[in-house]
């Protein structure tokens, strides 16, 4: 193992043990019991070690084999990126925290917009329809790990807000997985119905109503 993954390995384990405020770069040299600047020296800075780690935590998302169809290999990648996310404690929080060019990332990518393209879609309406299941699983995973065991619906004023009350028994800790579902199945629907973006022709300020 290269100096470089050992620290990242080392970072991420203190990731899991004291969460992203536990990770420095001198929290990762007393780990690894090296000086301060020697981890610098192969990292350069917090803000790299994070690229790093971010990509480290998504890295095998497109190892496995994929289903063919491209819907299914659209679910099937967005479900080991949250997967991946979910395996390390703040992982969402880290990930979405840093834009990163490196291997695993880019990696992940091609093979979504990849998948993506094959419902039709121009390479623009890929990509834009890339970022915005990225965003879903980045926020939902995010909310995931922050979540709480107490029932939403003991924290909100049934008088005050009927309607959100109402939902609030979709809204608990068990039903992450249904709302990841129906997040995606949404977006995928859309590009089932419309795989040209018929949103791309919404004028410059906005969509008119």
């Amino acid at each position: 193992m290269q100096e470089r993954d050992r620290i990242v390995a080392a970072a991420l384990a203190a990731l899991g043990e004291k969460g992203i405020e536990g990770v420095t770069l001198r929290s990762v040299a007393d780990r690894l019991g090296v000086r301060h600047n020697t981890v610098r020296w192969h990292i350069e800075s917090k803000a790299r070690l994070f690229e790093l780690m971010s990509d480290e935590i998504i890295a095998g998302c497109t190892a496995a084999p994929l289903p063919d169809d491209w819907a299914e290999r659209v679910f099937e990648l967005s479900s080991r990126y949250r997967a991946r996310l979910l395996h390390y404690r703040d992982g969402a929080r880290l990930v979405a925290g840093v834009g990163t060019y490196e291997p695993a990332t880019l990696d992940y990518a091609e093979v979504m917009i990849s998948a993506l393209r094959g419902s039709g879609a121009t390479a623009q309406v890929a990509a834009w329809a890339h970022f915005t299941i990225l965003y879903f699983l980045l926020g939902i995973s995010q909310e995931e790990q922050a979540v709480d065991t107490v029932d939403p619906a003991t924290k909100i004023d049934r008088a005050r807000y009927p309607t959100l009350w109402e939902s609030s028994r979709y809204l608990g800790p068990s039903e992450f997985d249904a709302r990841f579902r129906f997040g995606l199945q949404s977006i995928l629907a859309r590009l089932r119905t419309d795989p040209a973006g018929g949103l791309m022709a919404a004028p410059r300020g906005g969509i008119r109503t």
